[in-house]
């Protein structure tokens, strides 16, 4: 039944897990072989009902499922509580500051970078992410912001040597592209296939990318 849990969660059927929970009301704070809770894997999914009903019904959120779900009150406290978990990695490998940048969670990774949150580290798994890169994959303008003026390293390459440039170029996020150029992002940057984010602007024929990038 547990496994039964998660993959109703991957499906976001909300009637399953319902069905599920209310027969075993425990399963809400169970995780999977890989360390996934429930709500935090609904999150991951875009199963927002799914995280309300998980709520409702008493999920209890670590640090790190906290700062994916935005619930700011409740990383404070935790982080006052532990200070040491502030640069810590979750199961899977992020931090804090991560995964608050992946979610979208600007008001939480204010509070994180005040608390003294490291926006250089980057994710202790084979992704390589820093939360900048994070930021520019899911399209999040203002945490990248953020994240430069508090010291983020424009250049830093994730897994397949991609920088956060190659993202916004590739998700023709013109706006993301103008603010990491302003902070020194390197437009001929190649990553492990060769690929430069100049490059990769020419190919797609968005013409304001080409003229951002040259």
């Amino acid at each position: 039944m547990d496994q039964a849990l998660f993959e109703a969660v991957k499906r976001k059927e909300l009637e399953a897990v319902r069905s599920l929970c209310e027969e075993r009301p425990e399963l809400v704070n169970r995780r999977d072989a890989q360390g996934n809770s429930p709500i935090l894997l609904a999150a991951y999914y875009g199963a927002r009902d799914i995280v309300a009903y998980l709520l409702e019904k008493g999920a209890l959120l670590n640090l790190y499922e906290a700062c994916a779900l935005g619930k700011l009150e409740t990383v404070r406290s935790l982080v006052q509580q532990k200070p040491e978990l502030l640069n810590s990695y979750a199961h899977d490998g992020f931090t804090p500051i991560g995964l608050a940048a992946f979610f979208g969670h600007e008001d939480v990774a204010r509070l994180l970078l005040k608390l003294g949150a490291d926006v250089k580290t980057a994710s202790y798994n084979t992704m390589r992410v820093t939360p900048l890169h994070s930021a520019a994959a899911t399209r999040q303008l203002a945490i990248a912001e953020l994240l430069l003026q508090h010291g983020a390293n424009v250049n830093a390459r994730q897994q397949s040597e991609w920088t956060p440039l190659h993202s916004a170029v590739h998700n023709k996020q013109a706006a993301m592209v103008r603010l990491l150029l302003e902070h020194g992002a390197d437009p001929l940057a190649a990553n492990d296939r060769g690929l430069t984010p100049r490059g990769m602007a020419q190919d797609s024929g968005d013409a304001e990318l080409i003229a951002l990038l040259g």
